[in-house]
């Protein structure tokens, strides 16, 4: 026999939490997206249009959710939920021209998934930007390397095994020969 999801309880901490609860208006344009597209013959173009202002629209109305970029992936969403929940923490990484990119990572990352995390951020940006470079990764990495007060991280190591917590900065910098 199959729970009545009327019934169905939640854990508290998302029972209690009023930004997991769809709203009406989401609810609704969310309905009216999936009406559009089963009612007419749509190319993939126009469907993934359809898609995207309607995630637009749905990520614009939720104050979690608000400051992602247009075109967003759902690990971005992913992200943005763990960090909400304490599960994940903003590096500051900031480069050599003094940028400083705010990168997400879960909390036991390690540094090369700290690296991947900045692989990701910057193919992000330059996509969204309309930019086309092509960035060979391995020669950035063998080239440069991230630093926390003075001290080269290690690939292999855990990002707590430097004591470095949410909004720390992290320097890009070019390694000496």
């Amino acid at each position: 026999m199959e729970a009545d999801p009327s019934t169905t309880s939640l854990p508290t901490d998302i029972q209690d939490h009023e930004l997991l609860e769809p709203s009406v208006t989401n609810t609704q344009q969310l309905t009216a997206i999936d009406t559009i597209i089963t009612q007419e013959d749509l190319t993939h173009k126009q469907a993934m249009e359809i898609v995207h202002e309607g995630l637009s629209d749905v990520l614009d109305g939720d104050p979690l959710l608000r400051d992602l970029p247009a075109g967003v992936t759902s690990e971005e969403v992913a992200l943005q939920i763990a960090l909400e929940y304490g599960q994940a923490m903003t590096m500051c990484i900031q480069k050599f021209t003094g940028e400083i990119m705010p990168i997400v990572v879960l909390q036991g990352a390690r540094v090369q998934d700290l690296k991947q995390a900045i692989q990701r951020y910057v193919t992000l940006n330059e996509d969204r930007k309309g930019t086309q470079t092509s960035i060979s990764w391995k020669y950035v990495w063998r080239t440069y390397s991230l630093y926390i007060d003075g001290e080269q991280l290690d690939k292999n190591n855990k990002l707590k095994e430097y004591g470095i917590k949410n909004k720390d900065i992290v320097t890009f910098v070019k390694r000496q020969r």
